[in-house]
């Protein structure tokens, strides 16, 4: 039997953050890719089990003080860290987990242990702050994976590809001065957090290595799939990055209780295959998915169960190509127009 070339990061101590039965980022969420994938993917994957980040690597990110605060957590059947991200007594380990189960993702792929790795963690990261929760986030997992990289893997070239509905402030703040990490996020911008409008391209060495969309509401799989292919090869081509990091929330998806879009799985499948022919065309960056938002549980599941078809497939499989569209062209014009001046990677 061929050895799996890819890894997913899964471990039952995730499930053990408890929110409340009626909070949208219920364990549910995460038992349903597991049943998912020992239904479908038995042996095919290569399973790793994430240790707690070290107190260092979540001092990349987070405040001493706020660490501090996460973990007097455990002292507690059920508190508050932010008025829409409860925790209870194991949401610290949780969370820790989360955290430390990116940076064994990112250690699988360097040391070549898989092709690519899906770290299918809870509770999610993207809104975190350095010394906030918010939007059902407690540690900032993808920031923390990349700002590993760079230290630990010397990596000078990171691209964070963010496709969840809702805008990553917490990764869009830690990078926006930082000319190492490229972060670009479409979302819709009426969600919460109600950040990441085009013209918040970055500062100082940063402007112009921060790139945001904000989508419209009547956006179908083929307008999606077509802004990302006017896009993100420009981006890749220019910046070269040794590192991608695709977060990968699925509440843009249609049947989501919280999103407003109109997406189905299809669209995420011809986007990760996107990523990965660019990534092969490139001499293959080392590519990691971290899980964020997607609130119907089974809906979640089968957006997982089809990217993780495609990082399991033999490389070099051609992803859709599509057209232009109207909704996708107006929305790329807007993009170009927010980042000509910068010539980072447009000109």
């Amino acid at each position: 039997m061929m050895q799996p070339v890819t890894g997913i990061i899964r471990d039952a101590r995730y499930l053990d953050h408890l929110p409340g039965h009626t909070h949208p980022e219920h364990p549910s969420r995460l038992r349903a890719i597991y049943e998912m994938i020992d239904r479908e993917f038995a042996e095919k994957l290569l399973t790793i089990t994430p240790q707690p980040a070290a107190m260092d690597d979540l001092e990349l990110v987070h405040t001493p003080a706020y660490i501090k605060k996460v973990l007097k957590t455990a002292e507690h059947q059920f508190t508050s860290l932010a008025p829409d991200t409860p925790a209870s007594a194991k949401t610290y380990l949780a969370a820790w987990l989360a955290a430390g189960g990116c940076i064994e993702a990112l250690k699988a792929v360097w040391s070549g242990l898989c092709r690519n790795c899906f770290a299918l963690i809870r509770p999610p990261g993207h809104h975190a702050l350095p010394g906030r929760a918010g939007g059902f986030c407690i540690f900032n997992n993808v920031a923390i994976a990349a700002r590993y990289a760079q230290r630990v893997m010397r990596v000078k070239k990171t691209l964070i590809v963010d496709w969840d509905i809702h805008h990553g402030n917490g990764i869009h703040e830690f990078f926006y001065d930082d000319p190492e990490v490229f972060y670009f996020s479409s979302h819709d911008k009426l969600l919460y957090p109600y950040s990441g409008d085009f013209d918040e391209a970055g500062e100082g060495e940063g402007a112009g290595y921060t790139v945001n969309v904000p989508l419209t509401r009547d956006l179908e799989n083929e307008d999606m799939v077509a802004l990302y292919q006017m896009l993100l090869p420009r981006i890749v081509e220019r910046y070269r990055p040794e590192l991608i990091l695709v977060d990968a929330g699925f509440d843009a998806h249609r049947d989501d209780p919280i999103g407003r879009s109109h997406l189905t799985e299809e669209a995420f499948t011809e986007l990760t295959r996107l990523i990965l022919n660019l990534g092969s065309a490139l001499g293959d960056p080392k590519i990691v998915f971290v899980l964020e938002g997607g609130y119907d549980p089974r809906a979640l599941s089968r957006c997982v169960e089809r990217v993780l078809q495609v990082l399991c497939a033999p490389p070099g499989r051609a992803c859709m190509l599509v057209g232009g569209t109207t909704r996708a062209d107006a929305l790329a014009e807007e993009v170009f127009r927010a980042h000509k001046s910068f010539k980072v990677w447009v000109d």
